[in-house]
């Protein structure tokens, strides 16, 4: 039996004793998309597939950096909870080879119980069940841009983050020579992503030094979110595992563009037939993707700290740096946050621009999907397209994005809107803790205000 042939616990169990497994790896994602993951003995294993299993909550308690937080706000965990073991359920469909671990297999779960409501995976599962109720299926693919670094994690700690060594020098966009030179370790990269059924479509250099950008392949939009997670985690480990550093940050170097996460999505009937393309309507849209687009354009600013959820992340939203600065729309233009691609019925498709390749891709997917389904329950009509650049033009106040992660989670946490969508659970524990990362970067001086302030002000 093979890992892709895997659908219920029965059959994860088979191949873990058809390879022998003493040991099988489970993991899930936490609220910043950050893969918290262990072995566990195969009898362990077997008794979690049929009652779960429990993992300790400080993982929905902590920030990126490992840190607690201090803030009441989060209620879900805590010094007032004793941090005791969330519950967690294994999932069967998940499993998957792993790559570097000859046979290992692995599977991912959810949080469950009174973790459910904060669950990321969870979150975005809700929407798409909302989308079944609605009488829709939902495609998604996502794509990443990633900066690659000839350096270790010990040596960006002892360099202090700074002098870092691009893997290649320049920009050198959809290089050729650049992809050939390094054709076997980009090969190797491509047949890890095979094994780990996280397929890529296309793999290129982008404009940078040492920047890279992958198309990961369309499916389920649960399945594609999960690709997208272990995509940028094993990315990772790829990388490191040859002495190189791959960063998904937003933006390392205000010298090069930022990093984006691009999300394609597109809704079908539960049979497979598209719903987004009508050959008499603008730009190939039926009135479903109308609607559709019309409310990712309406709570984007809502939403924002969903796509947007580092402090880093808005150094990447500015003007003229292939990433938008306001809710708008258009067809196959990229200085716009929506982008309409048109197309075949299978094809056509809206991307979602503004979301970075630091989010977690859980929540971004549940954000772009989220508010398409909530125009398309309220017929929202999209503003008028975008026409040339985006950038060059002037557009309504509301349009605007927030500025900064303690403003978009302040939207965040009064939007009715998401507390519909996502629940007040996930709004509320959400949104504090990226009032958190605002608050721990004001406790922080930057060489950015010692060189401007320390003698002259």
């Amino acid at each position: 039996m093979e890992s892709s042939d895997v659908k219920t616990a029965e059959d994860v169990l088979a191949l873990v004793d058809e390879r022998a497994l003493t040991h099988v790896k489970v993991g899930v994602f936490d609220i910043d998309g950050i893969f918290r993951a262990k072995w566990m003995a195969r009898d362990k294993f077997a008794s979690a597939l049929k009652g779960g299993f429990g993992f300790c909550d400080v993982v929905l308690g902590w920030d990126s950096n490992d840190q607690l937080y201090e803030d009441p706000a989060v209620d879900v965990t805590g010094w007032h909870t004793g941090y005791p073991d969330a519950e967690v359920r294994l999932l069967p469909d998940t499993a998957r080879d792993v790559a570097f671990e000859p046979d290992m297999v692995m599977v991912l779960g959810e949080f469950a119980g009174k973790w459910e409501a904060v669950c990321p995976r969870g979150t975005l599962r809700r929407v798409l069940d909302r989308a079944d109720a609605m009488g829709f299926a939902v495609k998604a693919a996502a794509e990443y841009e990633f900066f690659l670094f000839d350096e270790t994690p010990h040596s960006v700690r002892e360099k202090g983050y700074r002098n870092l060594k691009p893997l290649t020098p320049g920009f050198f966009g959809y290089s050729g020579i650049r992809s050939s030179v390094h054709a076997d370790l980009h090969l190797m990269f491509l047949e890890m992503c095979e094994l780990m059924d996280m397929p890529v479509e296309g793999l290129h250099t982008e404009t940078g030094p040492g920047v890279m950008e992958a198309a990961i392949k369309v499916d389920d939009a649960l399945v594609a979110a999960d690709r997208a997670a272990l995509f940028k985690t094993f990315t990772k480990v790829f990388f490191q595992r040859h002495d190189i550093m791959a960063s998904f940050m937003a933006k390392w170097s205000m010298d090069y563009p930022g990093q984006s996460g691009h999300i394609h999505t597109s809704l079908t009937t539960k049979d497979g037939a598209p719903v987004f393309h009508d050959p008499n309507g603008a730009h190939s849209m039926s009135d479903t993707m109308r609607w559709f687009v019309g409310g990712q354009q309406a709570l984007m600013p809502e939403l924002l700290s969903m796509t947007a959820s580092t402090i880093n992340s808005y150094t990447r939203l500015i003007p003229g740096f292939w990433a938008p600065t306001h809710a708008n729309w258009a067809a196959d233009n990229r200085t716009t946050s929506l982008r309409v691609i048109e197309g075949s019925p299978k094809s056509q498709r809206v991307e979602y621009r503004v979301a970075a390749a630091d989010a977690n891709p859980y929540l971004a997917m549940a954000a772009a999907i989220g508010s398409g389904l909530w125009g398309i329950e309220n017929r929202i009509e999209p503003g008028e397209g975008v026409t040339g650049n985006a950038y060059a033009k002037k557009f309504p106040a509301k349009a605007a994005l927030p500025g900064s992660l303690g403003e978009a989670a302040a939207r965040l946490k009064r939007s009715m809107a998401a507390r519909e969508l996502f629940g007040d659970g996930f709004v509320d524990h959400f949104s504090a803790s990226r009032m958190w990362e605002e608050r721990e970067y004001r406790r922080h001086v930057t060489d950015w205000e010692l060189a401007r302030y320390f003698e002259i002000i």
